[in-house]
């Protein structure tokens, strides 16, 4: 079991998600997958599990809380007058499926610190609660680095391990600020680089989508991705 978190929203986090699935699913793992919060996405209409199950195949997915505001959960809550979510009930949620499968994934919404309730509470406490690790996706471009050594070091105070850093999207032609980072990275993490996963990979179909996932993801996961050799090839280019 382990925690998706992101530097952000709209890094990559549900295709890195559902790449991992995809991985361990074609190992013949039962897989699960939790979403404790969906924002912005009205009921009946498809969210980031549908998403995963589309790329990824049979898992089992789990979705807590439907918000329909684009907003954090707390204010999505908020606004809608749902419950909010507190952190023993998303536990709750993955120690059950974590009897039955052998990976569970929770994907969170936005980043580390995003609130789900007015009593601060957010998926780091909800990895503690767990006490599993934290895997970090990231944006390669400018920005990317303070970002990242933020989520990590706050992930390090709070008594969080981060695993490794995944870069969501990896663009066919990127550009400088891109290439310098994938060797900074993982320093900003204080973790490995695990994955680079290619720009546009969500919309491919699911047999191209496991070959992608498979040579974009570390042996960690079960594919192929050599960190030194895409570390080298990078600086090559700079």
């Amino acid at each position: 079991m382990f925690v998706v978190t992101g530097t952000g929203t709209g890094v990559g986090k549900t295709a890195v998600t559902a790449a991992i699935a995809a991985l361990a699913r074609h190992e013949g793992k039962r897989v699960a997958v939790l979403k404790p919060a969906q924002t912005g996405v009205a009921p009946g209409e498809p969210g980031d599990l549908a998403e995963v199950v589309r790329l990824a195949g049979e898992v089992t997915t789990r979705e807590l809380r439907r918000y329909p505001d684009p907003l954090s959960p707390e204010a999505a809550a908020r606004r809608s007058g749902q419950p909010v979510l507190s952190p023993a009930e998303i536990a709750a949620a993955a120690t059950e499926l974590d009897h039955t499968h052998d990976l569970v994934l929770i994907e969170g919404a936005g980043g580390l610190l995003v609130r789900y309730g007015p009593d601060g509470s957010t998926l780091a406490d909800v990895a503690w609660a767990l006490g599993t690790v934290l895997l970090l996706v990231a944006e390669p471009g400018l920005g990317t680095l303070n970002a990242t050594a933020l989520t990590a070091e706050v992930a390090t105070v709070r008594g969080l391990h981060v695993s490794g850093v995944v870069i969501g999207s990896w663009p066919a032609e990127p550009d400088l600020a891109m290439l310098s980072n994938v060797a900074d990275l993982p320093v900003a993490a204080g973790a490995p680089l695990l994955g680079a996963l290619p720009e546009g990979v969500g919309g491919l179909e699911r047999a191209e989508f496991l070959e992608r996932a498979r040579a974009g993801l570390s042996p960690w996961f079960g594919g192929d991705f050599d960190s030194e050799r895409f570390e080298k090839s990078a600086s090559s280019r700079t």
